[in-house]
């Protein structure tokens, strides 16, 4: 059945949500209600015409995002419900494909994003991290968190990792702060769009002419066995056009997320001191903790990508029909009191279950072996060598940021 765009009147039980609830890290108000009292509802946001549905249950959630009849390859071109002016993601990205053009760039990609990958890139992801705390050190106590360490280590990372210029990451850092920005307007966010594809396409096409030992080179020079159209076996590659989008979506989504996570993780840690404490006497528990804290944060505001259901779907009792959009809320979801006892609570002994900040199904984050593994030192690194780390002010005033999809602190005074 072909997906069309529905232009029907919004139904009279569609609730307009701003999801613009910035109370530290306390969950949205609006998301919660909905969970516990319409788990699947219609909505409409500040951005794109129209309606979508809204699904916030942990099992609902994973069924849709898992369910091959959902798709997002069919949003490209619509303008469905959003957090922001202009989409984030690319057309051509792989953030909106469907199988099997989905499963041919996550095979190639996770040739460069491999446990073995990563664990050869452990010694310099180490180097940069102390470099940061040695310069946090010389400047202090007191010092400012998220501005000297949260805000550049994993931009300094990925960067690195990439082989990308000092002198082009602050403008990448600028093109992707209007990008993510829910108040900088439409034509900027365009603006920011446009110039990270070009900027990525030209690294690409000199990255494929000069290869190095970073990861867009690993990228380009990625091949895998493929079936031609007569049942010929080849090689297959990423074309130039597909090798910038795939660095610029590895770029944008291997520090930006990130960069909030590592000053929301730290927030939490010293605002729960038995917690910390625990972490501190048992460095053992620092990955279990670590999870634990990526389920409880409400990382970003909203939802993110839409999917289009390509058939009628029966889901909790209500029928999706063939071309409506679906948001899942992964952060209503890693709160479902269904599957996690007390989700409010920060339990350092939770039985291990499947958390959905890195999301879930075909769309799994391509990178969250690299995002743990940059947490995982950072936090290693910072609580060995501070050994009476604090924060500077009380909790109460802590500025959080707003204007954008995320939720961190925008500054995060500490002592030692």
């Amino acid at each position: 059945m072909s997906v069309t765009s529905r232009t029907d009147p919004a139904p009279a039980d569609v609730v307009h949500c701003p999801f613009d609830h910035g109370d530290a890290l306390e969950p949205d108000p609006l998301l919660e209600r909905l969970r516990d009292e319409r788990p699947i509802t219609r909505i409409t946001m500040a951005h794109g015409t129209d309606w979508a549905w809204l699904v916030t249950r942990y099992d609902d959630v994973r069924r849709v995002v898992s369910d091959p009849r959902f798709s997002r390859a069919a949003t490209v071109g619509r303008d469905l419900p959003r957090m922001t002016p202009e989409p984030i993601a690319q057309p051509d990205a792989i953030n909106l494909m469907d199988p099997p053009d989905l499963t041919r760039l996550r095979r190639l990609a996770a040739q460069a994003l491999a446990p073995e990958q990563i664990a050869r890139l452990t010694p310099r992801i180490q180097t940069i991290v102390d470099g940061l705390l040695d310069e946090l050190a010389a400047a202090g106590p007191p010092a400012e968190f998220t501005r000297q360490f949260a805000a550049r280590l994993p931009l300094d990372t990925i960067c690195e990792l990439m082989a990308i210029s000092p002198h082009d990451r602050p403008q990448i850092r600028r093109w992707v702060l209007d990008l993510m920005s829910t108040s900088v307007g439409a034509e900027a966010s365009r603006a920011a769009k446009a110039s990270l594809r070009t900027h990525f396409r030209e690294l690409a096409i000199q990255r494929r002419c000069h290869p190095g030992d970073d990861l867009i080179s690993t990228l380009a020079t990625a091949r895998e066995v493929a079936n031609g159209a007569n049942g010929a076996n080849g090689m297959d590659s990423l074309d130039d056009t597909e090798l910038g989008v795939m660095a610029l979506v590895l770029t944008v989504n291997g520090h930006d997320t990130s960069t909030y996570q590592l000053s929301n993780i730290l927030y939490t840690l010293l605002t729960h001191p038995a917690e910390l404490a625990r972490v501190r006497a048992h460095p053992e528990l620092l990955d279990q903790a670590l999870e634990e804290i990526l389920r409880h944060i409400p990382f970003r505001q909203g939802v993110g990508i839409a999917r289009i259901a390509r058939t009628d779907v029966d889901l909790g009792g209500v029928t999706i029909r063939a071309g409506e959009a679906v948001h899942v809320s992964y952060l209503a979801a890693n709160r479902d009191p269904a599957v996690f006892d007390h989700p409010g609570d920060l339990d350092l002994d939770r039985p291990p279950t499947t958390h959905f900040a890195f999301g879930h199904g075909i769309h799994y984050c391509l990178g969250a072996n690299l995002a743990r593994a940059v947490l995982r030192l950072a936090f290693a690194t910072l609580l060995a060598r501070f050994p009476t780390l604090r924060l500077a002010v009380p909790a109460d005033e802590i500025p959080w940021h707003t204007g954008s999809i995320w939720r961190y602190p925008e500054r995060l005074p500490i002592t030692w």
